[in-house]
């Protein structure tokens, strides 16, 4: 390998919620997570609620009231 062409390696700990979950190779020192694996509804088979950065409010908002009154169907 030449030197000085690949980033520099860590073991890099994986954080979710404050807690580490687990330790994988990458190129930066810590990564923090909102979703992962241990805590997805997928494979824990329980539902959670995630809003990341007020989707559901962002979208509420543009939607609510009389959006779609002024609209008119194409034929």
């Amino acid at each position: 390998m030449k030197a000085d062409t690949h980033p520099k390696y860590y073991s890099c700990k994986v954080f979710h919620n404050g807690q580490v979950v687990m330790t994988v190779g990458a190129t930066v020192p810590e990564l923090h997570v909102e979703v992962w694996s241990g805590s997805h509804p997928f494979f824990t088979g329980k539902q959670t609620f995630v809003d990341a950065a007020g989707r559901v409010e962002k979208f509420q908002r543009k939607f609510q009231g009389n959006y779609f009154a002024g609209k008119e169907k194409k034929k």
